[in-house]
């Protein structure tokens, strides 16, 4: 479970003649994201969705609020909490000399894992994900796609029970796309150890079709929660993007 407990961030940027100004990029931010369930994060470009994963993955300090990963806080124990968690950004930060194997094995040495047991669970992967085409390739040179696989396999590689994944179907073909919605469902199914996925996304397709939980992130902070049904019916709309549309900007909507 991945609980995250009325966090704001600001960042200070400078400007000209020593002027500062203060971005709230996340303004109280709260949700819960349980176990054997694919939570969706939806908002629009500058909701403040990356930022609140950034937090969760330990990359960014809140300026206030609290993150746990199944119980553990992660600021008084950073090292415990991230063990419990595997993260796939947008930018995939691959070694391109080192093919697709060497480096999902290199992140698993990173975790602690033994060289035999990550080769081992590297191949699983490959398995899982339908890359075992690429795991003796050279990254340098991979497509988007293959970029998304091999990262997403990192993140995999000491069997996390929690996940959390920004945007990960940007540039992605159709076949990729629905690949990486099936191997998500079978993480999150009991048979895949029933994980804590946490998906966020701009694209209302995507989150319609895999969340079984929807957060809409409006101005940093969460202002619905539900089901996609639960939401339209929260909005009194048949049409997913109206209730989304009345739900993130009320004021706009019914101006």
């Amino acid at each position: 479970m991945i609980r995250v407990e009325a966090v704001s961030k600001q960042f200070v940027r400078a400007e000209r003649w020593g002027r500062k100004t203060v971005v709230q990029a996340v303004d109280g931010m709260d949700f819960v994201a349980d176990d054997a369930c694919i939570t969706g994060l939806l908002g629009a470009n500058g909701a403040g969705k990356t930022t609140t994963l950034r937090i969760v993955a330990g990359l960014v300090a809140p300026t206030s609020g609290r993150v746990s990963i199944d119980g553990i806080d992660i600021q008084a124990s950073p090292q415990r909490a991230l063990a419990r968690l595997g993260c796939l950004s947008d930018a995939r930060g691959l070694y391109p000399r080192l093919t697709a194997r060497e480096n999902i094995v290199y992140f698993g040495r990173l975790q602690g894992m033994d060289q035999a047991a990550a080769v081992r669970r590297a191949d699983q992967l490959g398995e899982l994900l339908h890359m075992e085409d690429l795991l003796g390739r050279r990254t340098e040179g991979f497509s988007q796609g293959e970029k998304m696989k091999t990262a997403l396999a990192r993140a995999l590689i000491h069997d996390p029970p929690n996940l959390i994944l920004d945007e990960p179907t940007n540039g992605l073909d159709i076949v990729t796309t629905r690949r990486l919605r099936d191997a998500l469902r079978h993480l999150a199914s009991p048979a895949g150890g029933g994980k804590c996925i946490v998906f966020s996304s701009h694209i209302m397709q995507e989150i319609r079709k895999l969340c079984d939980q929807v957060s809409i992130v409006a101005s940093g902070r969460q202002v619905a929660r539900g089901t996609v049904a639960g939401l339209c019916a929260q909005a009194g709309s048949a049409d997913f993007e109206e209730a989304f549309l009345k739900l993130a900007f009320p004021d706009e909507v019914n101006a």
